[in-house]
């Protein structure tokens, strides 16, 4: 197998020491997953990474970043030693994106980041190789990892940008230089942080500072920060071009027909109607796959082809995904939205909940985080969503109370402490023909849920 980076390469691109005439052929961060040949990255997060480099190696690992020496290693063990591992990995992303002649697309915003980078991959692999992060490593060190994953021979990368505070964007958006950036939508995620949706929408737009002379900005003309979005972008130089529902957008959604496990959409993109059938079921997904043929139609590429790869895009775990669960007499249907949470999402995740024909259908709903002062309000604001689709609700978490105790005493299933509480209740009380939808932010552990209930699962 070629190396993905050579002894030379890491040195040249770290400024690290490396005694060993070593390559590797990936980069990992978690010794669970290591693979032969990769370079381990001792970052320091929950645990300190350097604690593991002796089972990284050990595990086939064929060198470490490191920026101390690491417990239980020999002295003659290939180790790239740097003043910092989080700078190396940077350096090491920096290199591999100043290297690469494959086309970048990057991806922010509220909601749907993931779902949009994942549909940009299916999209843009109909053109060509296409290189994305496999999960959501769209922070401070997920974006340098996923450059420095990137494969030498790839024609696209699709780069996932997320943030918890002020200015996080612009800084990853220089080190990925797109040439289309990508704003899904600008909502209230985070907002207990950023004290606003006027400084979010400000944040997503520091996209705009890393974009490639001469690129695009694909943005939500729904949003009432579009106008002031596309000037900031147009004075940069860049094209703008709009995704949404509102008359005028450059790729709007016309209609929508959903089921309960996909959908058909008509998209009217710079005025070619493009029809497009979905496997993954919700609206909202439908406006993502807007975003995505608006950015290919940014890069040059003939929109049809990338319609016509579509459907076989499917929600990641977590995302979504949809599997059948052993109950008590027979099965349910389980839809796995356990990754992460705004009043959007969970708008979107009801939706897509009342589309199952079921027997019942329920909602098990953890906290949503970083909302704010306004938090309590904007839990119960959900009641009349939840309410309307299902027929019982699951709570757990001190702010999914105030959705609880504002829903009619009929729609009330149960409120717990936390998801390890939830877990056995709303398990027990699940009967064969029954659709749940698992959700709440990443704080919640409301995978805790999810993992209780697929024993015996089947996609």
């Amino acid at each position: 197998m070629t190396a993905l980076w050579t002894a030379t390469e890491l040195r040249a691109a770290t400024g690290g020491t490396l005694a060993a005439d070593v390559g590797v052929t990936g980069v990992s961060i978690d010794t669970r997953s290591i693979a032969a040949g990769d370079l381990f990255v001792a970052l320091r997060d929950v645990r300190d990474g350097h604690e593991f480099v002796a089972e990284a190696l050990t595990r086939g690992a064929t060198c470490a970043l490191v920026d101390r020496d690491p417990p239980g290693v020999a002295p003659d063990a290939p180790l790239l030693r740097v003043a910092d591992t989080l700078a190396g990995l940077t350096a090491l992303g920096a290199a591999a994106r100043a290297r690469s002649e494959a086309v970048f697309v990057g991806i922010t915003g509220s909601v749907g980041k993931t779902t949009t980078k994942e549909m940009m991959r299916v999209a843009l692999s109909a053109y060509g190789t296409t290189h994305a992060a496999a999960a959501s490593y769209n922070n401070h060190w997920g974006v340098p990892l996923t450059l420095a994953r990137l494969p030498r021979d790839a024609d696209f990368a699709v780069i996932e940008m997320g943030m918890n505070n002020r200015g996080e964007i612009a800084p990853l958006a220089r080190l990925a230089r797109p040439r289309v950036g990508v704003i899904t939508n600008i909502g209230t995620a985070h907002i207990g942080r950023l004290g606003s949706e006027e400084a979010i929408a400000e944040e997503k737009g520091d996209i705009i500072a890393g974009i490639a002379p001469g690129g695009a900005l694909v943005l939500p003309l729904d949003s009432r920060f579009a106008a002031r979005l596309a000037a900031r972008a147009r004075e940069t130089g860049l094209d703008v071009l709009t995704h949404g529902e509102a008359p005028g957008a450059d790729a709007r959604l016309l209609s929508y027909d959903g089921s309960d496990d996909g959908g058909r959409a008509e998209i009217l993109l710079r005025g070619e109607r493009i029809g497009l059938t979905l496997a993954a079921p919700g609206r909202h997904v439908a406006l993502n796959a807007c975003a995505v043929l608006a950015a290919v139609a940014a890069l040059g590429l003939a929109p049809r082809v990338a319609a016509a790869a579509l459907p076989a895009f499917g929600p990641p775990a977590g995302r979504g995904r949809r599997m059948r669960i052993a109950v008590a007499g027979g099965e349910a249907l389980l839809i796995d939205d356990s990754y992460n949470a705004s009043p959007p999402s969970i708008r979107a995740g009801l939706a897509v909940l009342g589309a199952q024909a079921a027997g019942r259908r329920l909602a098990a709903l953890g906290d949503m985080r970083e909302l704010g002062d306004d938090a309590p309000a904007i839990h119960a604001s959900l009641a009349p969503d939840a309410a309307a689709t299902c027929d019982l609700v699951y709570c757990c978490g001190e702010l999914m109370g105030h959705l609880y105790r504002a829903l009619p005493e009929s729609k009330r299933g149960a409120h717990l402490a936390d998801s390890a509480a939830l877990a056995p209740v709303l398990k027990a009380a699940l009967r064969p023909g029954d659709a749940v939808l698992v959700k709440g932010s990443l704080g919640s552990r409301m995978a805790v849920v999810v993992a209780a209930l697929t024993e015996g699962a089947r996609a």
